[in-house]
């Protein structure tokens, strides 16, 4: 039998090409189940955002994509494999995972930071891209103006934003984003998905947790609504970004309404005034 070489560089994509699929997928840790029956399809060239209330799963459930925890039951496959199937370092090269928190307990330059995302690739052909691709991913989060200061002395958006650099210079076909714009304001949100739907355009896949269901609505193709653990959604934005099902979901009444411009629904809770 032929085994792959873990220093070999995947082959990348083609813009439909099926890449993560999760199927039943079923998480039980100290006895409590967290995942109970999440289904997950991410193709090639689109852009999936993950939404559900607090504790529905959505964070455990892209730990369970990247691989940093083993289903209890299910199936996960990347690329056709099971994902148990991929050697840590051939993981690395596949995909690449933003946590909720970016923590470092040493005081690394930032720019020291990003270059970490490129680990994966050392001793390979693509290790002739790092400085490529450290600088192009600083410039797409703006954090090249303080490459130089340490990671412990900039502000929680400032982390974010270099964490997710770090998470783009890895130049993976597949970014896992976990609340990639919670830390950031307005102007760096709008960036940070606009930068996820650019990958997406080059033929990438990006699942990314949001609680923002209208910045979802504007920048994802496909939404995946989580509730208890288990999927309770799966399609177009228009389709699954209904009034009574949001409502349900999230115990609160909610209006959804086009956008005047664009025509994207806007989600708004419903208040008494």
């Amino acid at each position: 039998m032929r085994l792959r070489s873990v220093r070999a560089i995947p082959e990348r994509p083609s813009p439909g090409d099926e890449l993560l699929v999760a199927e039943a997928v079923r998480l039980t840790v100290g006895g409590r189940d967290l995942l109970t029956a999440a289904d997950l399809r991410v193709t090639a060239g689109e852009v999936v955002a993950l939404l559900g209330p607090n504790g529905a799963g959505k964070s455990t459930l892209l730990s369970v994509l990247a691989g940093d925890l083993p289903p209890t039951a299910g199936a996960v496959r990347l690329r056709g494999r099971p994902l148990a199937g991929h050697p840590t370092l051939e993981l690395a090269r596949h995909r690449a995972l933003l946590p909720q928190n970016a923590e470092l307990s040493f005081p690394f330059p930032a720019g020291e930071v990003v270059r970490m995302g490129r680990a994966p690739w050392a001793g390979t052909a693509a290790a002739g891209e790092d400085a490529a691709a450290v600088a192009g991913a600083m410039a797409a989060t703006e954090c090249a103006a303080f490459a130089e200061r340490p990671f412990t002395a900039l502000s929680g958006g400032e982390r974010a934003r270099v964490a997710l650099a770090r998470v783009l210079a890895q130049r993976t076909p597949l970014l896992l984003l976990d609340e990639p714009t919670a830390a950031l304001d307005l102007r760096h949100q709008e960036l940070v998905l606009t930068v996820a739907r650019a990958r997406a355009a080059a033929g990438d896949a990006v699942v990314v947790v949001l609680h923002d269901l209208t910045l979802a609505a504007a920048y994802a193709d496909r939404v995946v609504l989580l509730a208890a653990g288990r999927t309770v959604a799966d399609g177009p934005v228009a389709e699954v970004l209904q009034e009574p099902l949001l409502g349900a979901v999230y115990g609160h009444p909610v209006e959804v309404l086009p956008h005047p411009r664009t025509g994207t629904p806007l989600v708004l809770p419903r208040r008494e005034v």
